[in-house]
This record gives structure tokens, sequence and C-alpha cells, in this order.
């Protein structure tokens, strides 16, 4: 199934990325509940110069995002694969897609902050080869949030 995809790298000004981003935020709104208000304060998406979106033909089917945390550190953001599209191994694409570019913009690591309530991503992150860190920045004492990182091998 996933021999027809193709990404697209972008921005975040891109109405793909920006639709996925907008079903992304209203599936958090409900796992995360009360704490929703908390983590959407840190997932704007109007400055960010890496995003990728995924296709299956003509149809968008998962987005993805990096940002500079620090210097030679990339935060990978907003993935999201729609409910009818997960199972397929798109996530891992679009996260290698991701990991790929950072990579060709000098960045050596990747890191990225998750929830508890959101078991599937934490598999896709185990699975791909990252890392369970301490919660960085904005996360650290948030007992909801898990963070993973990732060398990177430069190609």
């Amino acid at each position: 199934m996933t021999h027809d995809l193709h990404i697209l790298r972008t921005d975040s000004s891109h109405p793909d990325f920006r639709r996925l981003v907008a079903e992304l935020d209203r599936d958090l709104a409900i796992r995360d509940g009360d704490d929703h208000a908390f983590y959407a304060q840190y997932n704007g998406i109007s400055m960010i110069r890496h995003a990728v979106v995924a296709y299956l033909g003509a149809e968008p089917v998962s987005c993805g995002a990096f940002k500079e945390y620090e210097p030679g550190v990339a935060e990978v953001k907003r993935m999201y694969v729609p409910l009818a599209h997960r199972g397929q191994g798109i996530a891992g694409l679009v996260l290698q897609a991701i990991e790929q570019w950072a990579a060709e913009e000098g960045y050596h690591t990747c890191i990225l902050e998750t929830g508890v309530k959101q078991p599937e991503a934490i598999r896709l992150y185990q699975k791909s080869g990252y890392a369970s860190i301490p919660n960085f920045g904005q996360y650290a004492g948030v007992d909801n949030s898990v963070c993973f990182e990732k060398k990177l091998i430069s190609k």
C-alpha cells in the first residue's frame, strides 16, 4: 500500500499540512483533556520551515515537522496519521524523511515529546530507534509527557 506514497518537503504554510495539524489538534484535545491547553501553547506552527506531507496518490495521509531546539539538535513536531491510514507504516516513513532532512541540514540528534496517552506514538518512536530521555525544556516535570532522542547518521 505504501509503495504509492510520496513525501513533499514544505513548510507550515502548506494547506494540507495545516489541515492535518488541525485534525491532530482535535485528536489531542480529546486525549489530553484538561492538559490540552498546556501542550497547545508549545505546538504553534506559524514559523516551521521544515514540514513534510505524505500523500497516497493525491490524498494527504500524514504530516510531520522539525525545528531547531538548539544547535545540532532538531525537535520533531506535529507527527500525525489520520485513523483511516494508521497501521500501514506511513508514520515510520514520514519520521525517516524528517530525520533525513534534519541530517541534511546539519543536525546530529533528533529529540521529541509525546504523551503517555499516545501509546501508538511511543511504540513508533521506540521501534524507530529512539531512546527515552529525561523530559526536556518545558516538558520537565510534566507527568503526562514522555521524551525521546535519536542520534542521526549523516549521509
